[in-house]
């Protein structure tokens, strides 16, 4: 074009061809892709090392006091704790279904899984209300604080230290994830999404798979202590 530079005439046809989800700091769709998954395994390896703190502090503890630990997980309803697995477990394939519609580009099965991942996040936390104010009731608290009748031991506080605080954070994890997928689900909604960009949907699922996983550590060793 007459009149119009070289690199002015190549600066606009690649802007042309630039997808606006891609950031300018990014040479292509997969690069940025690639960063931001990576950046999130990195993320998931702080959190692992923040809970890795707790269950060192949980071995200990039960290695010192193992009676004690078998008889205060007697208090704890498995059948509860079980509930909210089996919830956790569902909930993880349907992230994982979302993700899936995702790469076919089908924003109707995107949107639906994106909200029943969530619904059954709302369930754990119910669950997990009911769990909490049964305790309350019967003034089973941590540490120095427990004063249940029913079962009266040494230590038995450090154990609802341990159950409370590690039950607690991993609860504050699932809010947090239900955060971040519903803010996924609204975007999905308006159809930001498709089956060349998808990076929010994969990285949140990624997240949800963490707190999955995590509850499943949580479970057989606070519950199913024999």
């Amino acid at each position: 074009m007459a009149g119009v530079p070289e690199a002015a005439t190549g600066h606009a046809e690649a802007h042309a061809h630039h997808p606006p989800y891609l950031q300018h700091h990014f040479v292509s769709a997969e690069q940025q892709f690639d960063a931001a998954k990576l950046g999130m395994w990195l993320f998931l390896v702080t959190e692992i090392l923040m809970f890795s703190g707790m269950f060192v502090a949980y071995a200990v503890y039960r290695v010192w006091h193992p009676e004690v630990f078998q008889a205060a997980s007697k208090l704890l309803d498995w059948r509860l704790g079980g509930l909210n697995t089996i919830v956790l477990l569902t909930s993880s394939f349907t992230v994982a279904l979302a993700v899936h519609y995702a790469q076919l580009g089908d924003k109707k099965r995107l949107v639906q899984n994106l909200w029943l991942t969530i619904a059954l996040a709302g369930v754990f936390m119910v669950v997990k209300y009911f769990e909490y104010s049964e305790k309350f009731h019967h003034h089973i608290f941590p540490g120095g604080n427990y004063a249940y009748e029913g079962l009266q031991l040494p230590y038995v506080g450090q154990f609802f230290s341990i159950y409370f605080v590690m039950t607690g954070i991993h609860g504050l994890h699932v809010l947090v994830g239900m955060g971040v997928l519903t803010w996924v689900a609204l975007k999905a909604q308006r159809g930001v999404f498709s089956s060349e960009y998808y990076t929010p949907v994969e990285i949140s699922a990624l997240y949800w798979h963490l707190v999955d996983i995590i509850w499943i550590f949580l479970f057989p060793l606070l519950y199913l202590i024999h």
